[in-house]
This record gives structure tokens, sequence and C-alpha cells, in this order.
């Protein structure tokens, strides 16, 4: 073999064959493999697991009791071939108006919080299903980074998240929370969460309102990975793909 491959311009000497398949497997080559196969088996028994990053395939791997470091998660995916779903540009969908008056910018992109419901950043995104589009509001909690208020609707109005703000607001009062006054809720500039009623509603219950500037979507960036992420997964690359193709399910 040594031969051959020296024919072909692989000059390996028959000693450095030998000292190969001779060779000990090493400590860390056998903690790759186990991680590889972990991986391997989350992302074959797991459909959704298949579009799944570095990072979420890592959080994944540690909430099954397996301990490793991101770093490792990160280096043998990129050997492995294996990569989360590309994410696509994407229609702005940010329309302000200006007769409607703006909060000012409370957040100046520090996407970060001491405790829960300190931090709410809402943003929304769009589906074209066999029916029409389908609009997807929602509401994050920065300190966990959950989604803690929803709504799907036909129509790019007010009520679309005004009902996602309504539903976060509830489902913290189910959980006990009774006081949102120390809570900022930030958005774009769109007129949907500039309008009166929004911002009435956001005063009925104490919560400060934030708005980024037009225009920019770094001013809301959290929000806007959310969104990226419910197209990329679910929509583009997920279970919800047959929304797009068609189909009567």
């Amino acid at each position: 073999m040594c031969t051959v491959l020296s024919e072909h311009g692989m000059h390996i000497a028959p000693s450095t064959y030998y000292d190969h398949v001779t060779r000990v497997p090493c400590a860390r080559m056998h903690s790759d493999a186990h991680v590889i196969d972990a991986i391997h088996l989350l992302r074959t028994r797991q459909p959704l697991a298949r579009v799944l990053g570095s990072r979420k395939t890592w959080i994944m791997l540690r909430s099954n009791g397996i301990d490793v470091a991101r770093c490792t998660v990160e280096r043998l995916m990129r050997e492995m071939g294996w990569h989360g779903a590309l994410k696509r540009k994407r229609v702005r969908t940010t329309v302000s108006d200006p007769a409607h008056p703006r909060a000012e910018d409370l957040v100046k992109r520090r996407f970060s919080a001491v405790a829960p419901n300190r931090l709410w950043v809402a943003d929304f995104t769009y589906c074209r299903t066999m029916s029409g589009w389908a609009f997807t509001a929602f509401v994050v909690d920065v300190f966990a980074r959950k989604i803690v208020g929803w709504k799907v609707a036909s129509e790019m109005t007010t009520s679309l998240v005004d009902t996602a703000i309504t539903n976060a607001i509830d489902s913290r009062k189910r959980s006990g929370v009774t006081d949102l006054s120390n809570l900022i809720h930030h958005s774009d500039a769109g007129s949907q969460y500039t309008a009166i009623a929004f911002g009435q509603r956001l005063a009925q219950e104490g919560i400060a309102a934030s708005i980024g500037t037009v225009g920019d979507s770094y001013d809301n960036a959290l929000a806007e990975s959310v969104n990226a992420d419910y197209k990329n997964e679910l929509v583009d690359n997920g279970p919800l793909g047959h929304l797009k193709t068609g189909s009567t399910r």
C-alpha cells in the first residue's frame, strides 16, 4: 500500500503506517466519539434537532445529561459537516406611522435582564399559507429567552400585537406574578406598536414602553432572532413546512 501511494506522490514510510494502526486511542478521541454518537442519535430520533445549530444542540445535550463544552460541540459538528438550517433574507414588515408618538428607547441594544419580567421584547413575522398570509406575533422574556406570549392572525393589525401582549400578561398572572411595574416592553417602531390602543394596554399594567429607531433591526435584535428561528426551524425546514407547499393537512 505504501508503494502504491508513493507512486501517486504520497510518500509514506511503512513505519508510519504501523504506528498509526497500533496507536491506542487517547481519552479525547473516546470523548469525541461519545459526543458524536450522542449528536447523531439526537438528530436521528428528533427531526427538529436536524435544523438546530451548535448552540441549541449543546443545550439539548446538556438537558439530556451529557456534560460537554459548547466549543466541543461546535468543533465536532463542523468536523462532521453538521449545521443548523441556514437563514434566508426576509422581507421587512415594520411600517411606521409618523402620526403616532413614539416612546423613548429604554433598552439601547442592551438585551439582558437580571430577573424574569424585567424586559420583554416583541415583534411579529409572516408566513404564506395556502389560504393567504399568516402573521405570528411573539413576546419574549429576555431573562430566559422564553416566549411568554404569542398570537397568530390573518391580518397585520394592532389587535395582533395587543392579543400577544395580553396572552403574555395573563400567562404571568397565572404563574403568580401580580406586579409588572418593573417591566419594560421593547419593540420596533411599527405602527401596531405605536398605536394609542396598544400604549394604553401597557399603561394599564404599569409596563414601560420602549421603541427602537425606524428601519434598524439591531435595536430589536433579540426579537428579530426569535422570528428568524421560528421561520427557519419550524416553517422553512420544520414540521410546519406543509403550510407553504399547499398541503391540506
